[in-house]
């Protein structure tokens, strides 16, 4: 197909924060294919202004969480073929459906186990039939541009543009911390909050100023003030909580200046990965195969291998259980949302804590703060 026929692009990915993140090497490539196409994008409300001032993209296309069709008739009616291609990065019904709507040519991905592949695969000018246990998120969406254009060399995930801090933050922010994001959306993701405590106390033995972060849900914000209990009352700013205070563009410009960012399989762990900051990832359940956060400039090819104690990615370390059952990609233990999972609740604080002690050390030198004393009474690594 000749460059000129795809003018308007709608890329569609209903689906959470951190996977719309990882749309971004989609559209670099497709901008890259179609520089003089308008590329838009289609997600749930609440999940696109991880995508707010990308050059490459046009507009951000909301649908309302929870809504139904009766509820989207409006926005039905705003896309009926107004894109020439769609690209539906996202496995759902609805996302197909839209994508139907939208454009007269679409590429889409099926999951080649779902009943409902077939009526999709009627809609869809290129399908992509993926396992989804076999294949990056990353790798996915990029084959849906199969025919008409081959990976780039070197793969990028697109971080927001970096906003100021608050002036508040920003002047108690000393030159290296690190950043550790204490909660995750749900309960068997999260690395237990005795350990988080623990590994807190003894990177501020070590000298490290340290920064939670989290969201602004009353849930995100408790989990931090677990954490500030546990360490204990500190009045001299070696310990800062910025849960909810920064929106994504902010935690940008914290990401970028951190020595070293500690979190789990979460949005907040991708975009740190995004903006190229030393990174050490707390998986569980999860397979990296699927959900790692991706290195940059990393080849169009599977970054990780299903399991091992520690994978090193150019600037990110990811540490996994060593369970046989290690990753069983369930919701944990007990398979729902508040699951305990035991590869994590094992994952002891000693373990992470010589993980990112190693991380510190092998920092660019020029990038290496002020030498570093114990401070008295800061507690130890026991």
């Amino acid at each position: 197909m000749s460059a000129d026929l795809f003018r308007r692009i709608l890329v569609i990915c209903t689906r959470q924060i951190g996977d719309v993140l990882l749309t971004t090497p989609l559209i670099d490539a497709a901008k890259r294919r179609w520089p003089a196409a308008q590329i838009d994008v289609l997600g749930f409300a609440g999940t696109l202004a991880i995508l707010r001032g990308n050059p490459q993209i046009g507009a951000l296309i909301e649908v309302p969480a929870g809504s139904g069709w009766l509820q989207s008739l409006a926005l039905i009616r705003r896309l009926w073929r107004r894109y020439d291609l769609a690209l539906v990065a996202q496995y759902s019904d609805r996302a197909h459906l839209y994508g139907a709507v939208a454009a007269r040519t679409r590429s889409g991905l099926i999951l080649k186990r779902r009943s409902t592949g077939w009526w999709k695969r009627l809609l869809l000018d290129h399908a992509v039939v993926v396992d989804e246990n076999q294949s990056h998120a990353v790798l996915e969406k990029l084959r849906l541009l199969e025919p008409w254009s081959a990976p780039a060399d070197a793969v990028r995930v697109q971080a927001p543009p970096a906003a100021p801090l608050p002036a508040d933050i920003g002047q108690c922010l000393r030159d290296g911390y690190v950043v550790l994001h204490v909660p995750t959306l749900v309960r068997y993701k999260l690395w237990p909050i005795d350990h988080q405590v623990t590994l807190v106390r003894a990177l501020l033995g070590d000298g490290w100023q340290v920064v939670l972060s989290g969201g602004p849900s009353s849930a995100d914000r408790a989990r931090t003030a677990e954490v500030l209990r546990g360490v204990g009352a500190l009045d001299d700013g070696r310990l800062l909580d910025v849960a909810g205070r920064l929106d994504l563009n902010q935690m940008v410009t914290l990401l970028r200046g951190a020595a070293l960012y500690i979190g789990p399989d979460t949005s907040i762990t991708h975009l740190a990965a995004a903006c190229d900051t030393p990174v050490l990832a707390l998986y569980g359940p999860i397979d990296p195969r699927l959900w790692g956060p991706w290195p940059q400039g990393h080849p169009a090819a599977q970054p990780y291998a299903s399991r091992g104690p520690a994978q090193q990615r150019r600037t990110i370390m990811l540490l996994q259980g060593d369970q046989a059952c290690v990753p069983c990609n369930g919701a944990g233990c007990e398979r729902h949302d508040d699951s305990r999972s035991e590869c994590l609740e094992t994952m002891s604080a000693e373990r992470v804590l010589a993980a990112a002690r190693t991380r510190l050390a092998s920092r660019d030198a020029a990038a290496t703060a002020a030498p570093r004393t114990p401070t008295a009474g800061a507690g130890a690594a026991a």
